[in-house]
């Protein structure tokens, strides 16, 4: 039985992670704070008030969030937060089953933050062993990251082999 997915998928190859001038500048210089998993409500319901040139309203309802809070709740869903002081500036969410993370949304606040929590669940999951994380739909944003969009059948090939290594990312 094939897994109703569109014909090509974003997916950022961890190895293949691009990190421009600019971003590395802000990388080193950064007096932000990166956090995993504690503000997870807070994540999602920024990433619902993000504003998306193109699209009107939001995908992420308020019976979303609860069903991805009771995921939160299972260890399941994950989040990772840029803070300025106690402000939340950027991040992301997203889920992690049998080995991989598939991101959902990000927001930003400040310019680079959602970049700097990309980066941050990169060093994550690279050093528990990860190949890749799975964006669903390809970006700007992340193609200046390194992300590549991928035919279904590559895409099911790489996620069979890292879910067979069994790892477990949070």
């Amino acid at each position: 039985r094939r897994l109703p997915l569109r014909p090509r998928r974003g997916i950022l190859r961890l190895a293949s992670l691009h990190m421009g001038r600019s971003l590395a500048r802000a990388q080193r210089q950064s007096p932000w704070r990166i956090s995993f998993n504690e503000a997870f409500g807070q994540v999602m319901r920024a990433c619902q008030q993000q504003p998306r040139p193109g699209q009107a309203g939001t995908w992420i309802t308020p019976q979303l969030v609860r069903g991805y809070e009771a995921l939160h709740a299972a260890s399941h869903a994950h989040s990772v937060e840029v803070w300025e002081d106690d402000t939340l500036v950027g991040g992301l969410y997203g889920v992690a089953v049998r080995g991989v993370f598939a991101g959902e949304s990000m927001f930003h606040h400040r310019p680079n933050a959602s970049k700097l929590a990309v980066l941050a669940l990169a060093e994550h999951l690279r050093a528990r062993g990860a190949s890749f994380f799975d964006i669903q739909q390809l970006t700007p944003h992340m193609a200046a990251l390194g992300a590549e969009e991928v035919s279904r059948d590559e895409f099911l090939a790489v996620l069979r082999n890292e879910q067979a290594t069994g790892r477990t990312l949070f």
